[in-house]
């Protein structure tokens, strides 16, 4: 007698990163946007700090016992990769900050593990742009030490503009992000970053790309494209010249 009973098969296998973000991070469905259907993200965020967004804010996040604390709590899905998806987190303490935070995170985890700011460069690098526009949602002082990273990395900043936010960055709509980056954009830059992990951009990327005619990278998108490199898998994002 045939049986009627379904057969299953599956789930399909997945890829895991770690995704290390900071308490006030409101864009976990941005980053999964640029992930492929057989990789996952577990996230976790570090502890909540009662500041505004500033340079002191941005040190109090990238404390080396919460960020160990966060792997070990995601060790425990076993991810292949381990992100710090934070952008003056990674870059507050320069170029050897940056280095510091995914070199304590391998070694808790024995994951691979890259920081927001080393993906930027790798992007960079992979682009061969130095000339770049610095475009960020911060205040002052936090857009100026984004400068000085990218200066102390080799890097030549040809503009830099931030709209002097101190809280609430995810809420910032598409067209003030895009209209900065008009205002801001000069001949001489061949790329455009975006910086701030909380602030969205996935659906901007490509048709300023188009528009402006270079690249542009936002600091969610580099994230994913390193932390997916380190898997051998491609980021998802049509038309964004980095993942081409």
């Amino acid at each position: 007698m045939q049986s009627n009973h379904a057969t299953f098969a599956g789930p399909e296998a997945q890829s895991g990163i770690g995704v290390v973000c900071p308490f006030d991070m409101a864009l976990d469905r941005e980053l999964w946007r640029w992930m492929p259907a057989d990789v996952s993200l577990f996230f976790t965020r570090t502890p909540f700090f009662d500041e505004p967004v500033s340079l002191e804010m941005a040190e109090d996040v990238s404390d080396d016992g919460d960020i160990l604390a966060a792997v070990r709590n995601l060790s425990a899905v076993r991810p292949a990769v381990m992100a710090y998806a934070c952008t003056s987190g990674s870059f507050v303490n320069g170029v050897s900050g940056a280095r510091h935070i995914s070199k304590i995170m391998a070694t808790e985890s024995d994951a691979q593990a890259v920081s927001t700011s080393e993906a930027l460069l790798e992007a960079l690098g992979h682009l061969g742009a130095s000339k770049v526009v610095v475009i960020t949602p911060y205040v002052a002082d936090l857009t100026l030490r984004l400068g000085d990273f990218l200066a102390e990395a080799g890097h030549s900043v040809v503009s830099l503009a931030g709209l002097g936010l101190d809280g609430g960055i995810w809420e910032v709509p598409y067209q003030t992000t895009a209209d900065l980056i008009r205002a801001a954009d000069v001949p001489e830059a061949d790329v455009i970053f975006i910086s701030c992990t909380n602030l969205p951009t996935y659906d901007i990327i490509a048709r300023l790309e188009r528009e402006l005619g270079k690249p542009v990278l936002s600091a969610n998108q580099v994230t994913a494209w390193a932390s997916l490199r380190r898997l051998g898998k491609a980021a998802v994002g049509p038309g964004q010249r980095l993942l081409t």
